[in-house]
């Protein structure tokens, strides 16, 4: 059932990953379906009041709240009455990692990435200047005025700005919902439909946007460690051991 949930709507393109989506109700109720994918998004309420669920948790957006949806999460948003405008922006998170294996990728963006570490869901106006700069840039897109080099400069600028004030306000946590997180039930999946195959660790990195690096250092920890995970997690050990350590399961 979580799998059927994934959207399969693509955002954003190869050349410009970053997407923007402006909702504007007049009035009418309206809902969101119950969705997940594999970007970060961004939700940030302009005027009116929005219905936020994330992963099973209710609130109510009122102008300048904002709410982050990590990827993997289960969401959903709508209105039963009155106007609401509100804009989300989507994106991958290597499209602001320099892709160095450094500090900021290996201990922050593919945490993030991966579900071990989230943001909190709930930000509240901790971004709303941050969230009005995104909205403009993309009315200026709109309009034609922004160049897209330009644009996807700022972009970045205002998103590790993002990424900061999170860090700086403590609402990057550690991810200490029940079970496995999302994006490892997904490589459980994809382990079993390919158990016959051969899965090297790049095509692995490639499949969920994680460097070779950390998926090596993520299976040398974890591999096997908890008991009431452990069949699924050798799966993924021995499919993956000789690739990691050079020798054979």
């Amino acid at each position: 059932m979580y799998f059927e949930l994934k959207e399969n709507k693509p955002h954003g393109t190869k050349d410009d990953p970053f997407s923007t989506y402006h909702i504007w109700n007049s009035g009418r109720s309206f809902q969101i379906p119950v969705h997940w994918h594999d970007e970060l998004e961004i939700i940030y309420v302009k005027s009116g009041c929005l219905t936020v669920n994330i992963s099973g948790e209710s609130y109510i957006g009122k102008p300048g709240d904002a709410f982050v949806v990590s990827p993997g999460n289960l969401h959903l948003m709508g209105a039963q009455t009155g106007a609401v405008d509100y804009f989300t922006f989507l994106f991958p998170l290597k499209y602001i990692s320099f892709r160095s294996d450094d500090m900021l990728d290996e201990s922050l963006l593919e945490p993030l990435n991966s579900g071990h570490l989230m943001i909190s869901p709930r930000i509240g106006d901790a971004a709303g200047r941050l969230c009005e700069q995104l909205a403009d840039i993309y009315m200026e897109k709109k309009e034609g005025a922004g160049a897209d080099i330009a644009a996807q400069i700022r972009i970045k600028i205002v998103l590790l700005q993002f990424i900061l004030e999170m860090w700086n306000k403590g609402l990057v946590v550690e991810n200490d919902t029940s079970g496995r997180n999302t994006v490892e039930k997904e490589m459980v999946s994809y382990i079993q439909q390919n158990y016959t195959g051969t899965i090297s660790l790049k095509e692995f990195g490639e499949q969920f946007h994680l460097s070779e690096k950390y998926i090596s250092r993520y299976f040398k920890e974890h591999g096997g460690s908890t008991a009431e995970r452990v069949s699924e997690r050798e799966l993924f050990y021995q499919k993956l051991q000789e690739d990691i350590r050079g020798v054979p399961a």
